[in-house]
């Protein structure tokens, strides 16, 4: 035999399955065989239950809405399920939060926003127990529209925020379907502090709630969070209209550090580079400077601190004010004060709902403040913390252990939380800081501190170019790239002061939380960029 004959007869063998391969081949035949048969047993059985089905009409996944058409179908919300509601059918859509098949009825919680209603789906007139199987396998935080019976119940829910009503459901159909693995529980995202440790069941942390921000703002207490934030800027915007201010809109991409410090982030700005505000704080005084008398704004600033603290963010909303004063920048506290007690009633008045929410998961006392505001001078705030044991200089800035220790001091002392504290020392201001006329060492300049914690600096500004051209030079700042704000001062500018409030600040001490990332939306800090 030739050499290519041999070749040809070891192919030959070689591509000749073996009596394992044989076997193996036999086996995934029968397997699919029985698979098949299983299929055609499966779909002839389900053709038998959609005949035997009266109500298969009645739930179900309908074609994706892609506005295919207007359905004259008004939808009630949760919130409005009330015993004047018994015995009407309406519709609703809401996310399944949980659901509960016991023999021929499935239990559901229906959940829109913070509020959640029971919801029964029984065997009956109305529903198959097809449909009862198919509303208990719907994956949770789905998506439904369901018909229903309002029906007063003579036992009062305490699982729900509606507890005096339940639904009988009629109809049921999947608006969209989520996933059936869920990377974190609502119901171990709102489990108070330290109940799970004790009874071992799951508590989620904190990387893992943001990594998964879409998911854990959907529980009651993070839906309250953001409501309650939203109104602290439309009490903000509303006081501030009401005393004359107009809001203005400054910008955030500017050519010189806006606080004259080193933490700002620089971007490329074409051939050159720019820097991204660190406060609106030069605009909003450009804005005096041409007659707007008092201005505020609500928008992102920007600090380039590489600080992994529970109050510290790398962009967080600010809420200004500046205005012109006419004798004294106690005028400027006075205002400010007054907004910030404004919003404080406000927040208690219409806002209990979301507050008792938050103090569920997160319980802390009621935010305490007295009208006028208490205001201490710098000095006297040292003196009661060395009173406390606390060595510091006269000129030395508060930490952040001193600022909270002050803030317990003068909560024993004088029964607030919100406080002033005014006349800080010269050198730990910014450039534009007023220097105090009866003693160099220290400036007109005043924080503003809840629950011991520093939520606006501000200051009276300096309104004379001569005096601010020293100011910069003494904090080596490039006269050059701040010659506009300069310029602005040299055509006549009345005194004015303001100061800058950190939205997330005052939220999260307002309702007495422990970390500025859960008054954050969607929080960005020196490790956290997404999502």
């Amino acid at each position: 035999m030739t050499k290519d004959g041999v070749q040809g007869v070891v192919e030959e063998a070689d591509q000749a399955p073996s009596k394992k391969g044989l076997k193996k081949q036999q086996k995934e035949a029968e397997k699919a065989a029985k698979k098949a048969e299983k299929q055609a047993k499966l779909s002839a059985d389900q053709q038998s239950t959609d005949d035997d089905d009266f109500a298969k009409d009645r739930y179900g996944v309908p074609p994706m809405v892609q506005s295919q058409q207007k359905l004259d179908r008004g939808l009630v919300r949760v919130h409005e399920l009330t015993p004047e509601k018994a015995g009407q059918l309406i519709w609703v859509r809401a996310r399944i939060h949980t659901s509960r098949a016991k023999g021929k009825q499935c239990f559901l919680v229906l959940r829109q926003q913070q509020f959640n209603v029971q919801a029964l789906v029984a065997v009956g007139e109305r529903a198959s127990k097809q449909m009862v199987k198919f509303a208990a396998n719907i994956n949770k935080e789905s998506i439904v529209d369901v018909e229903a019976v309002v029906k007063k119940v003579e036992q009062t829910i305490e699982s729900c925020s509606q507890q005096d009503v339940e639904l009988h459901i009629e109809r049921i159909f999947v608006v969209s379907q989520a996933e059936p693995r869920l990377p974190l529980q609502l119901e171990d995202c709102v489990r108070p502090e330290g109940e799970g440790d004790e009874d071992g069941r799951a508590t989620v942390n904190q990387d893992t709630r943001l990594d998964n921000r879409v998911i854990d703002l959907r529980t009651t207490t993070s839906q309250a969070i953001f409501r309650l934030q939203s109104g602290v800027c439309q009490l903000f915007r509303d006081t501030l209209t009401n005393k004359g201010f107009v809001e203005i809109q400054t910008p955030k991409i500017i050519s010189a550090a806006s606080e004259g410090g080193a933490n700002v982030f620089t971007v490329s700005y074409f051939k050159t580079s720019a820097y991204l505000a660190q406060s609106p704080q030069l605009y909003k005084q450009m804005c005096i400077c041409a007659d707007f008398d008092k201005v505020f704004c609500v928008g992102p600033v920007f600090r380039a601190e590489d600080s992994n603290t529970h109050r510290h963010l790398t962009e967080f909303v600010g809420l200004d004010i500046e205005l012109a004063f006419n004798y004294h920048y106690h005028e400027v506290i006075e205002s400010i004060t007054d907004t910030m007690v404004q919003i404080f009633k406000g927040l208690r008045d219409k806002f209990q709902t979301e507050i008792q929410t938050v103090g569920k998961q997160y319980p802390s006392e009621p935010f305490k403040f007295l009208e006028p505001t208490l205001r201490l001078e710098y000095s006297e705030g040292v003196a009661m913390l060395r009173e406390a044991g606390v060595e510091m200089g006269d000129e030395e800035d508060l930490s952040t252990p001193n600022e909270k220790l002050l803030g317990r001091l003068v909560k024993e002392k004088y029964d607030t939380d919100f406080y002033v504290l005014d006349k800080y020392p010269l050198a730990v201001r910014p450039f534009y800081t007023m220097p105090d006329p009866n003693d160099k060492k220290y400036s007109n300049s005043y924080d503003m501190f809840m629950r011991g914690e520093e939520i606006l600096s501000g200051a009276q500004r300096i309104h004379d170019a001569q005096l601010l051209t020293e100011r910069a030079m003494h904090h080596n700042i490039d006269l050059e790239k701040i010659k506009s704000y300069i310029d602005s001062f040299r055509y006549g500018a009345p005194p004015h002061g303001g100061g800058g409030i950190g939205l997330e600040r005052v939220c999260m001490l307002y309702l007495g939380l422990h970390n500025v990332r859960q008054t954050s939306m969607f929080p960005r800090d020196p490790k956290r960029l997404t999502p």
